[in-house]
């Protein structure tokens, strides 16, 4: 049995579980629908791939190496999570009051009604998803530390990495899917109106803070 690899196994199960932008963004997307949660899950997944690839293939040192090409990113992420935040601030703010038994409000919408308006299209989850992670600084930094300390010594670096990179990925195909699954399965409590604008919220500042303080960091550099 590989010991380095059960290791790696745990290490990246925690990073890839730890609460964060990506979270964030495959729970708000889950409240808008089912297909909505996953497709963001999938996208997520999907900028990890981004990652892995690079980190294979070298190009993530380049991009640590070059402070130019890593600030470009941090400012596109930065600026992408803001716009996320400030969207689902802005949803909190149109959506319908709760009224004193946790309904919506018939004078803001129909009676009885509990989703979210405005569903979210698979391919707009999709993007939002992609994009929250692909455009995540910290990842090749996080890739170029880590995946090294789990290639023994000795071996072939390059089909080891590819393994790890590979066991990140299916990682996040396993854990965002069932995060946004469990979101839905709670949707009937979940998507009660004082109980959704107050989700809603939370995401929304969440996102806001993370974009906040990678732009805050990238103008400290």
């Amino acid at each position: 049995m590989d010991g380095q690899l059960i290791a790696f196994t745990g290490v990246a199960a925690g990073m890839v579980a730890m609460p964060g932008a990506d979270f964030a963004v495959v729970v708000r997307n889950a409240l808008d629908s089912r297909r909505a949660g996953v497709a963001a899950a999938v996208g997520v997944a999907g900028g990890l791939l981004v990652h892995t690839a690079l980190a294979v293939a070298g190009l993530a040192a380049v991009l640590v190496a070059v402070p130019a090409l890593l600030g470009a990113v941090q400012l596109l992420g930065g600026g992408y999570l803001l716009y996320l935040g400030a969207r689902a601030l802005a949803a909190v703010v149109r959506r319908p009051p709760a009224t004193t038994d946790g309904t919506a409000d018939p004078a803001g919408a129909p009676a009885g009604s509990c989703r979210p308006p405005a569903l979210l299209g698979t391919m707009q989850s999709l993007r939002q998803g992609f994009l929250t992670n692909a455009l995540n600084p910290k990842a090749p930094v996080l890739f170029l530390s880590l995946l090294p300390q789990f290639v023994p010594a000795g071996a072939p670096a390059l089909p080891r990495t590819l393994l790890l990179a590979t066991m990140i990925v299916v990682i996040a195909l396993v854990w965002f899917p069932l995060v946004a699954l469990l979101v839905d399965r709670l949707g009937a409590w979940l998507r009660r109106p004082s109980v959704a604008r107050a989700l809603e919220a939370t995401t929304g500042a969440l996102l806001t803070v993370l974009g906040g303080i990678l732009l805050v960091e990238l103008a400290l550099a």
